[in-house]
């Protein structure tokens, strides 16, 4: 039986499929992978990619970049922004303290993040862009309209009238009953789509929790140092509780700031102060852990950055962001999604990583 199909038709569905099948040959696998696996964040309405981008380097010149910040090192790191989005990456994660110390030279890294996203935007109008940024609780921040003052500080840097999603830095000594009431007014005043808490222990997790739920605000996430030889997490109870809550694991420094990229060994240290935590030492207790890592890796034809960034997607409800100083770095990260590790191999790692002692965290994690 045939069937007999308009001009029109064939033409409108001929038009379709043509540019279908441009488009689908214009991206690689690996990007449109990403851009299928967006993911709601906790249990706000906000969706992000799996794999985000930290811009703690930008235009930092005291922790990253060699204490030095210049013109060369920031056309790399619009690079790694342009090509992140190219490869389907879109969250990516600032801070108003990032960039911003007292030397001279250094950049905000929400200046530099809202310059590269008014450039692109200019070339590419329908881009989408998830903006996560922070607010500092520094000591003589109190209550909650200080919140409010650094999120329109910060909305000024990136050039922005609202953000993604607004975290607290870190717990205060004092004033965080005061911060999480400022975080839902954000909310509220339609500042921000989701609010987060960063470096939380369990206990003051649940309570930033209860305190925005009676006030029908959901608590996204909590951004915590983690990763394959960084598993405090899981062990002092801050992952569980956030899987208990819905409350969406972000974790920051998840190749531990390179240690685990294969990049440094016993011989070849990272500079500045990466150096004083990844010792010669440590990085030869490592070595087993890097070799089978680069092992399960060429079974998949990735490398081990992209290894031990599927590590942590497949904990689920995790989404870790790598900082991208250049293009390279960001279209590696971007291989970590679109394939999986076994549950064996995933396991396996875990294990592997346990008999070496952990590097020291973040203090604040066990206010």
């Amino acid at each position: 039986m045939s069937m007999h199909v308009s001009g029109a038709c064939s033409s409108v569905f001929g038009y379709r499929r043509v540019n279908t099948i441009r488009a689908v040959a214009s991206e690689d696998f690996a990007t449109v992978k990403a851009r299928e696996e967006k993911v709601k964040l906790g249990a706000s309405d906000l969706k992000v990619t799996r794999v985000g981008i930290g811009a703690w380097s930008w235009g930092d010149n005291t922790y990253w970049n060699n204490f030095e910040w210049d013109d060369r090192k920031m056309k790399a790191a619009k690079s790694a922004f342009d090509t992140s989005i190219d490869n389907g990456i879109t969250l990516f994660d600032t801070a108003e303290v990032y960039g911003s110390s007292f030397s001279l030279g250094a950049v905000n890294s929400e200046t530099l993040l809202g310059r590269f996203i008014k450039e692109r935007k200019e070339k590419d109008p329908e881009v989408e862009v998830a903006v996560a940024t922070k607010f500092a609780a520094l000591p003589w921040r109190l209550g909650r309209q200080s919140v409010l003052t650094a999120l329109k500080d910060s909305l000024s840097r990136l050039g922005l009238s609202s953000v993604d999603l607004y975290q607290l830095h870190w717990p205060g000594v004092w004033g965080n009953e005061g911060y999480i009431d400022g975080l839902g007014d954000a909310v509220e005043q339609g500042l921000v789509k989701a609010v987060g808490v960063s470096n939380y222990s369990e206990k003051r997790l649940r309570d930033a929790y209860e305190k925005l739920k009676k006030r029908g605000i959901p608590l996204a996430s909590n951004q915590v140092n983690y990763s394959l030889i960084y598993r405090a997490p899981e062990e002092n109870g801050v992952k569980a509780t956030c899987d208990e809550l819905g409350i969406t694991l972000i974790a920051y420094s998840p190749i531990a700031q390179g240690a685990l990229t294969g990049k440094y060994t016993s011989e070849n240290t990272p500079t500045g102060p990466r150096g004083r935590i990844y010792t010669p030492e440590f990085l030869r207790k490592l070595q087993p852990l890097l070799n089978r890592i680069k092992e399960i890796g060429e079974g998949y034809n990735k490398t081990p950055t992209q290894v031990v960034l599927n590590w942590l997607i497949a904990q689920e409800n995790v989404v870790p962001i790598p900082g991208a100083k250049n293009a390279e770095q960001a279209a590696e990260f971007a291989g970590a999604l679109g394939w999986r590790l076994t549950d064996e191999q995933v396991n396996e790692l875990r294990s592997l990583a346990s008999e070496i002692k952990p590097v020291i965290g973040f203090p604040v994690e066990k206010l």
